[in-house]
């Protein structure tokens, strides 16, 4: 039963998260304390602090590279490699029935498989959205004070469920917190009724949430009203919805106080987080957290990571990168090494690394943020929603903004401008988690595919690129069903 997962799992999430700033370092509470937790300002803060801190335990959970798994692996990115962790080589190459032990929990397609602590995030806003407008006034200093709280718990099970939705399609939707005694099996809802929640929960919280970027220590990291559109624009690109998409983008644009930073030697400052770009964060840059493993032990190499010498562990092709980037673009100077390994291009946006010490045992501690929506990104799909609604000269416009920042100057108008726009996109947020979805909207919309042989047209129509539900929480919800195109596959 779903609501066996979520007590199931409260002591592994607990132990799971790594050390925190002051913001995130506030742990889920258990069940027991509800009664008497919602008393003060202070509760309700770390309440909403322990959604975020879950929603960062979600990304990291396989082998803290679950949000790059799930956004850039299966996509033109990479190429499969024995050096990574196995397992991984099958999410690249989108064989994801490949049979995992339930009992081989560490397993990182298993993980993949499972949204355990997705639902823990979402439980925890629910639990905000119980108590918190029940508490007194008086534990608030302000009503404002109290509206961003329950803003921000809205924003976020928007945000969780807009991001399973696309993992899995429909899902079990569960909107109140409820107590073990009354779990129950869930089914899974049409992903159009997921999305429908997402839009609701946006709306719910526009009046509550403001424009303000927050201060120094939690910008971009605590959901405003710039990361709330930035949310809205990504949900109505992937249902089509162009329209609506240009409308939330340009709110984004026009009232997000947002700017670009340099392509140049700052531009790495982007994903050590909380720059003028970041508009939604997952924090891990702080004094006292960071990472021992993810995506940076799997991309870098020395000089920019000790004792890592020939090919990282995840390869990408430098014939790709040399076919994707100009040779004068200024991104492919400053987030690439095309020298540092025999055989893959070293991807440099991860490398802010610090040791444990000096020793030749030392740790790596990688401190760069999960970087979810940035204003480049939003400014693309701008683009992307003028395009699809016939307003190319703006379109244009906008992408060669992007392109400028670059050095690469104007797009020379050859080829589709759809296709165009896309394509920048896997320039610009090249390992950023968007790429795969990218592909996907191309699919759609344009009906083209880049999937080579990992997805075939009719593969694709069937949806493939949903994952399928680990057979070992088909075994605990009875009512849930495989997603589509993997129930017709042996797992």
């Amino acid at each position: 039963m779903i609501r066996k997962i979520y007590i199931i799992l409260v002591s592994m999430v607990v132990l799971g998260i790594s050390s925190c700033n002051d913001f995130l370092d506030l742990k889920p509470m258990s069940y027991p304390t509800d009664e008497n937790f919602w008393q003060t300002d202070d509760d309700a803060n770390s309440g909403v602090a322990a959604i975020y801190a879950l929603i960062r335990q979600a990304f990291n959970y396989s082998g803290g590279m679950t949000f790059y798994a799930y956004g850039d692996f299966p996509s033109d990115e990479f190429t499969t490699s024995g050096g990574a962790p196995w397992m991984f080589n099958h999410v690249i190459d989108m064989n994801w029935s490949f049979a995992v032990p339930s009992s081989d929990t560490g397993n990182p397609l298993l993980r993949l498989r499972r949204y355990d602590i997705f639902y823990r995030a979402i439980d925890q806003a629910n639990r905000v959205l119980k108590y918190v407008p029940d508490m007194s006034a008086s534990a608030f200093a302000s009503e404002q004070a109290r509206n961003r709280l329950i803003g921000e718990a809205y924003f976020c099970r928007a945000f969780v469920y807009f991001y399973m939705s696309r993992v899995w399609g429909g899902v079990p939707l569960v909107t109140e917190t409820i107590q073990v005694d009354e779990a129950q099996d869930i089914d899974a809802v049409k992903a159009e009724e997921i999305l429908d929640q997402c839009l609701q929960d946006i709306a719910s919280a526009k009046s509550l949430l403001s424009w303000d970027r927050g201060s120094s220590s939690t910008r971009a990291i605590r959901a405003n009203k710039t990361a709330l559109f930035a949310l809205e624009a990504h949900i109505h690109a992937w249902n089509q919805d162009y329209t609506l998409c240009a409308e939330a983008a340009d709110s984004v644009l026009t009232y997000g106080g947002l700017a670009y930073v340099g392509r140049g030697e700052s531009y790495k400052s982007i994903f050590v987080g909380q720059s003028n770009e970041g508009i939604f964060e997952i924090s891990q840059n702080a004094t006292n957290e960071g990472t021992v493993s993810g995506i940076g032990m799997n991309t870098l190499v020395e000089p920019y990571l000790r004792g890592r010498t020939g090919n990282p562990g995840l390869i990408i092709s430098p014939t790709h990168i040399g076919s994707l980037y100009p040779t004068d673009d200024l991104r492919l100077t400053n987030a690439f090494d095309l020298q540092a390994s025999e055989t893959s291009a070293v991807c440099t946006k991860y490398s802010n690394v610090t040791y444990t010490d000096e020793t030749a045992n030392a740790i790596a501690v990688f401190k760069n943020n999960i970087i979810i929506f940035r204003y480049s990104d939003i400014k693309l799909l701008y683009a992307e929603a003028l395009a699809a609604t016939g307003r190319e000269v703006a379109a244009t416009s906008v992408l060669n903004e992007v392109r400028n920042q670059a050095g690469i100057g104007d797009w020379d108008l050859n080829g589709d401008l759809f296709e165009e726009i896309i394509a920048e996109r896997g320039r610009e947020l090249f390992l950023e988690g968007h790429r795969f979805y990218d592909l996907i909207r191309l699919g759609r919309f344009k009906g083209k595919l880049l999937f080579g042989s990992k997805m075939t047209a009719t593969q694709f129509n069937a949806g493939k690129y949903y994952w399928p539900f680990d057979p070992s929480l088909l075994n605990v919800n009875r009512r849930l069903r495989q997603t589509s195109f993997w129930s017709t596959v042996n797992m």
